[in-house]
């Protein structure tokens, strides 16, 4: 039976909708654009509050704008002009984010993740990194940064990669050493790898573009913005220094601020024998799957010039169902990429209509003129920083980059002084890092924060700790390195 809490997240959004609409238009702002922007707000409180699906939610919205089209997404002076050709107009701008190739990409990239979960390759990675890493407790929290690595750039959902690869490998690794969890014993070696599994995930979702699908929202909100993107050879040269350092430092660092009891054994290693055993030889799936992937991320990193990333993604797809490594059933009843699929494209039309109701320009223009006067490096560093430090206020990624991305992309816009192409990066890897503060940033941090290896004062000192420390290289990468290089 539903309680008054879940009606009032239904009617929130609602309520924000009518109360915005109902405020006069701001000077410079056509009523029709603040009327959107209202329509807007309101999917954006749905998102967080989440009374149906994400993705529910942001149809909704669009067909509200679409059938309220003469008054929400054109102007009178438009409607003037085309008469009754808004309605194929309104429709042709309904379905746009659907052509958009960043929703391909990341479709694409979802059906990699089903190959190597389906043939069993991403596991048997994971495994035998543990295998050779493990006789350390500080060489096994380099071996599950490794292994999220390998794994992220073909998995863009890291819920699926941090909550439903990693996870279930190295929740059975504490009880090998008696390190229970919710009891003293948990700060022998378990809370070491649990808190390693989380922030071996915010690591990675950053380095790669289609490492966490928010990154990829991103992108299709730049585009939509400005015109241009950024393109995953972009993202991955942008980012090499820092993950190089996160990669390096990361495990270190927990092991000194977090350190565990236990040193070494060999128990683990054994273990991840065992189970590479029971797994038997590499099949010729695994084997087929993995010279598609080499293949993918080679013609990703070196083939941008040549070659869209989407098309990349949609060939190796068409591949991996010709050489039967999945087959057709695996992708109609993906529900998280059809999910995904949906939602994005709608959030990104959102996004366009949004730009092409003039709100945009207008909040730049807005925020340019408060803005005026200071160093324009000081303001990106005071805007990033702003952005990283309001994910304490967010249960969702995608919330979180829908709601503020646009106004953050608006501000470097209207300040032609900013580097574009470095202000996204620092924003897109700000959405991954970011997700370490807290113990509900993301979809797997309530499952690591749910293990009972991780007391609820150690993660959010821990969370403050790293989540400092992930700003400041990100601000030293992106003002050295970055804008050498885009």
């Amino acid at each position: 039976m539903a309680t008054l809490r879940d009606y009032w997240r239904y009617l929130a959004p609602l309520l924000v909708i009518a109360v915005i609409a109902l405020i006069p238009a701001p000077d410079g702002l056509e009523r029709h654009t603040w009327l959107y922007f209202a329509v807007f707000t309101g999917v954006i409180v749905g998102l967080i509050l989440e009374p149906v699906p994400g993705a529910v939610v942001a149809m909704i919205g669009i067909a509200i704008i679409a059938i309220l089209s003469p008054w929400l997404l054109f102007s009178p002076q438009q409607m003037a002009q085309d008469g009754f050709k808004f309605t194929s107009k309104a429709l042709s701008w309904a379905v746009s984010g659907f052509s958009n190739s960043v929703i391909w990409l990341i479709f694409a990239a979802f059906m990699f993740g089903t190959g190597y979960e389906k043939t069993g390759l991403g596991r048997r990675i994971a495994l035998m990194l543990v295998k050779k890493m493990g006789h350390r407790t500080l060489f096994l929290g380099y071996a599950v940064m490794l292994s999220e690595l390998v794994l992220a750039p073909v998995t863009p959902s890291n819920s699926a990669r941090g909550a439903g690869i990693i996870y279930p490998i190295i929740r059975n690794l504490p009880p090998l050493y008696d390190s229970q969890p919710n009891s003293a014993s948990s700060r022998s070696i378990g809370s070491y790898i649990m808190w390693m599994g989380i922030t071996a995930d915010c690591v990675t979702s950053a380095i790669f573009l289609t490492a966490m699908a928010p990154n990829l929202l991103l992108i299709g909100l730049m585009k939509s913005a400005s015109g241009s993107a950024l393109s995953w050879g972009d993202w991955f040269l942008g980012m090499l220094p820092l993950s190089i350092a996160l990669i390096l430092l990361v495990p270190w660092l927990a092991y000194l601020l977090y350190p565990p009891v236990l040193k070494s054994g060999d128990q683990v290693p054994r273990w991840a024998e065992a189970e590479l055993k029971a797994m038997g030889p590499l099949s010729s799936r695994e084997k087929r799957m993995l010279v598609l992937m080499i293949g993918a991320l080679a013609l990703w990193i070196f083939g941008g010039s040549y070659i869209d990333a989407a098309m990349v993604g949609y060939s190796v797809v068409a591949l991996m169902l010709t050489m039967r490594i999945i087959c057709w059933d695996d992708i109609i009843s993906n529900k998280s990429a059809w999910s995904v699929f949906f939602w994005l494209a709608s959030l990104i039309a959102l996004a366009t209509g949004l730009n092409n109701t003039g709100f945009i320009t207008w909040f730049g223009q807005l925020l340019a003129q408060g803005l005026a006067g200071y160093p324009s490096t000081m303001v990106m560093i005071a805007l990033i920083v702003v952005f990283y430090l309001l994910r304490y206020f967010f249960a969702s990624a995608t919330a979180y980059t829908s709601a503020l991305a646009p106004m953050m992309i608006a501000a470097a816009i209207a300040m032609p002084e900013i580097p574009l192409p470095v202000f996204c990066l620092m924003v897109g890897a700000a959405i991954g890092l970011g997700s370490i503060l807290t113990p509900y940033a993301t979809g797997p941090s309530p499952i690591y924060y749910g293990s009972g290896y991780l007391p609820t004062t150690d993660y959010w000192r821990l969370g403050a700790l790293f989540g400092i420390t992930f700003l400041l290289l990100l601000l030293l990468t992106g003002l050295i390195w970055m804008p050498l290089v885009l």
